[in-house]
């Protein structure tokens, strides 16, 4: 059993972009196991945009993480050794932790992960941990999609995008995709089934908008803000609604400046626009867990994972969230699980 574990902990709130020495990793002793306790070797780490608002001390929907702390993130990993009752080793346990190779825990905010035939860990990870239900929720009970509705998502061959929009052909909506370059819109339109993709890298959102929905937009699943968020709200139907899930091209920003007017068109408009977090349906995964592996196994719902490697790396590939270097759910691959 291992002795050591190697541990990520938020050394200084990053100021704009993360940078060097924000976050420093260490080789530290593992704790003796105590009663009700069980010790966890992860597998994968989920690295997601909320880990920068994590990082900082601004109004969240959860404490911040505080300084000296282990950084907060999705785990998934087996049980290595364990006192508490219903945790046994080799069992696959997921849920909110640390960064760490290793973890300590009574288990709380954890709980036994499913293993399917035919899907891999990575797999059902990737899809069940936050993203498939945040896309589940997000659309469903707050969009409310209809057939014959036009159904925009934004991060659309991000973790959360890519799901969102095939529930929306499932429920009958023409679905547009925003993503950065043409490879990934390739992708949502030929391996994923949506109607098209506009790549904001080297398209006009707003002209592109105007050619292929000139009806207006019913839906705007909401991750970028910013110029894209305002190039579709621009072009709401009345009565559209709009599931704020993030807003991550601001989440690097020192001015904090928000675009004038923007909340009287809302009103004109009368949208419905209501900002969701996951954990606002803990009390309903499994019914989210339940339709997502249907689908899958189905074929109805494909998933992408970028998985990358090395724990030791996870300050690196946190950035690409906001960079778009990413290409589908980005997990590191801390293990072989």
């Amino acid at each position: 059993m291992a002795e050591t574990r190697q541990v990520w902990r938020l050394a200084k709130r990053p100021v704009g972009d993360i940078r060097d020495g924000d976050l420093v990793f260490r080789d530290e002793p593992l704790p003796e196991l105590q009663e009700g306790q069980f010790l966890l070797k992860v597998g994968y780490l989920s690295l997601d945009p909320t880990n920068r608002i994590w990082m900082s001390d601004m109004e969240q929907y959860m404490p911040p993480v505080e300084l000296g702390a282990p950084m907060r993130g999705g785990v998934v990993g087996r049980v290595v050794a364990s006192r508490k009752p219903g945790y046994e080793p080799g069992m696959l346990v997921a849920g909110f932790s640390e960064w760490a190779s290793h973890i300590v825990t009574d288990g709380t905010g954890m709980g036994p992960f499913p293993e399917i035939p035919g899907l891999s860990v990575a797999q059902l990870f990737g899809t069940l941990a936050a993203v498939g239900p945040t896309a589940y929720f997000g659309l469903l009970d707050i969009g409310q999609p209809k057939p014959g509705e036009t159904l925009v998502v934004s991060a659309a061959a991000g973790g959360v995008g890519q799901i969102v929009g095939q529930i929306g052909k499932l429920k009958g909506c023409k679905v547009i995709g925003i993503a950065g370059g043409a490879d990934k819109c390739r992708y949502i339109t030929q391996e994923l089934g949506f109607d098209h993709a506009i790549d904001y890298k080297s398209q006009d959102v707003g002209a592109e908008l105007d050619r292929i929905a000139p009806e207006g937009v019913d839906i705007n699943f909401e991750q970028v803000g910013g110029k894209i968020m305002s190039a579709v709200l621009d072009r709401m139907k009345v009565f559209g609604r709009v599931p704020l899930c993030g807003m991550i091209s601001g989440y690097n920003a020192t001015d904090g400046e928000e675009e004038p007017g923007r909340w009287t068109m809302l009103l004109m408009r009368r949208l419905t626009i209501r900002g969701f977090i996951v954990s606002d349906f803990a009390d309903r995964f499994p019914e989210a867990y339940q339709a997502l592996i249907g689908w899958m196994l189905e074929g109805k719902v494909k998933t992408r994972q970028d998985v990358r490697p090395g724990l030791d790396k996870a300050d690196e590939h946190v950035k690409l969230l906001y960079s778009g270097g990413n290409f589908g759910k980005l997990l590191v691959q801390v293990a072989d699980i």
